[in-house]
């Protein structure tokens, strides 16, 4: 038989194994050093949202300059460029009138007439009494002329004589007087025949045949009406942050409900130049042609004035404005990202903006709705202003600037 000899199995070589054991713990520390790395870097870049989380976010706005013109729309009271009531100056009866509402009249043209019964007696007693009194009179004077010559001839004493001239400068009085009442009697009388002050309309009739009139305002009631509608006074209470800008000459459009879409240019021709102290506004009056006789007294109208303004003047939303005890302040952001308080002049408030005189420039950020928190040097960022919402199917887009 012949003899195997047996063999050992094959065993790697030592550097081998080392070498394996090298690569795996150079994995090993590169895998350490990677997870020390991605946590250090992750702590930081959440340090670093921490930090700018921290910062508040404002949107800003810059002011804009005023318009170069202002259309002021303030409501108006239409009146006559004349209108007067008529009264009545005696006392009697309506005996007939002769002019009816709408009716154009003429100046002196005869309205209606008064029975005047009473004053018809008393002008008849007025005729009586000065012939009575120019008869005194007459012999008065008669008698003074006698005695004068008497006096010349020593015939009479002075004393008489003064005494008859005396009587006569009174009787002369008396019928002066007498003159005088009969005069203010035929006034009385020729006032039965009411007549028209100026040529115009009669807009109202508030008497009737038949009707007791009493003489004057207070005790009596008014017989008549008369407009004169060929021009229209229109008067308007202006505010006063508007009152130094209404001056007379101002170009104005009326504009009323029953007449759509038309204007009518005005002016203002007057103005009261003080303020109502009980509203604060200034009282000025327009005037308006109305030959056609489209427009009535009385009506409301609304009245749009074109202001001049000064383009100098900035304007900023009414949310930018802080009220604190250093008076009016607004937040503005620096180029550094800090906040600067500003304190400014207000003017004319015109309810989603107001008029800044002064305190800032047209380049400043403004922020918009600033907390009554924020202070002087707080470092903020300035925020993107948000994206319009898109428009829903069948509702129509928006395409205003986003708030």
């Amino acid at each position: 038989m012949s003899e195997h000899t047996s063999t050992p199995p094959n065993k790697s070589p030592p550097s081998k194994v080392r070498r394996y054991a090298l690569i795996a713990l150079v994995i090993a520390i590169v895998l350490g050093v990677w997870g020390i790395f991605s946590r250090v870097t992750a702590r930081a870049a959440l340090g670093k949202e921490t930090a700018a989380a921290s910062v508040p976010a404002v949107v800003t706005v810059k002011p804009s300059p005023s318009p170069g013109g202002e259309s002021l729309v303030l409501p108006g009271n239409v009146q006559a460029y004349f209108e007067a009531p008529i009264y009545a100056r005696t006392s009697g009866y309506l005996k007939t009138w002769y002019t009816d509402i709408g009716t154009q009249v003429k100046k002196g043209q005869l309205l209606a007439d008064i029975d005047t019964p009473e004053v018809d007696q008393q002008l008849s007693q007025a005729q009586a009494d000065l012939a009575t009194a120019q008869a005194n009179y007459d012999l008065s004077h008669t008698t003074n002329v006698r005695w004068q010559g008497l006096l010349a001839t020593d015939s009479v004493s002075k004393q008489d004589a003064d005494e008859k001239a005396g009587d006569e400068e009174a009787k002369k009085a008396a019928l002066e007087s007498s003159r005088a009442n009969l005069a203010r009697l035929h006034d009385t009388e020729s006032f039965k025949r009411v007549l028209a002050p100026f040529d115009g309309t009669v807009t109202a009739r508030d008497t009737d045949i038949g009707a007791l009139i009493n003489a004057g305002q207070s005790s009596g009631a008014q017989l008549f009406r008369v407009a004169d509608t060929h021009k229209l006074r229109i008067y308007v209470l202006v505010p006063q942050p508007y009152a130094a800008a209404t001056t007379v000459g101002l170009d104005a459009e009326l504009r009323f409900a029953e007449h759509p879409g038309k204007g009518y240019p005005a002016q203002i021709v007057n103005t009261a130049n003080a303020l109502d102290p009980a509203t604060r506004t200034l009282q000025v009056e327009l005037q308006v042609d109305n030959a056609k006789g489209e427009l009535f007294p009385g009506a409301y109208a609304e009245v749009h004035f074109k202001l001049p303004t000064d383009t100098q003047i900035l304007r900023l939303p009414a949310n930018t404005v802080l009220f604190r005890s250093a008076g009016l302040q607004v937040a503005v952001v620096g180029a550094d990202n800090r906040v600067a308080l500003k304190s400014v002049t207000q003017g004319r408030d015109f309810g989603t903006s107001i008029e800044i005189l002064s305190g800032i420039g047209a380049n400043d950020q403004v922020i918009l709705n600033p907390p009554d928190s924020l202070a002087d040097g707080v470092e903020v960022r300035i925020a993107p202003p948000a994206a319009a919402a898109p428009a829903q199917p069948g509702q129509p887009q928006d395409k205003g600037k986003p708030s």
